[in-house]
């Protein structure tokens, strides 16, 4: 298996995508829309909303929680998901600046 070579990047440049990793699956853009329209935490419900299963899910989500685009809390036999704010709005202005600085007059 051959290396990624991360520490060859910025801080910043590894945390862009690690962020852009939350969007990088359908499934988990689902997971982010659904709780993002709820705004609330949600309890067992994204399997009975989304056309797959309970592990397929749980992988997901715990992707997710990792990156720290969602936080989760566990109170047997439920786990609570919602949006974590912080990081929310630190991919929204990540993304920002990484577009704004991307923009370049057209070559073509």
């Amino acid at each position: 298996m051959g290396l990624t070579k991360t520490e060859v990047f910025t801080e910043q440049e590894n945390r862009v995508a690690e962020l852009a990793k939350a969007f990088a699956h359908p499934a988990r853009v689902a997971i982010l829309r659904l709780l993002a329209e709820k705004k609330a935490c949600i309890c067992g419900d994204l399997v009975d909303e989304l056309p797959l299963s309970q592990a397929t899910v749980s992988q997901h989500l715990k992707e997710l929680k990792r990156i720290g685009i969602i936080k989760g809390e566990i109170n047997p036999p439920r786990v609570c998901y919602c949006i974590n704010e912080a990081v929310w709005e630190e991919a929204q202005q990540t993304f920002g600046l990484v577009f704004q600085a991307l923009k370049r007059p057209s070559c073509c």
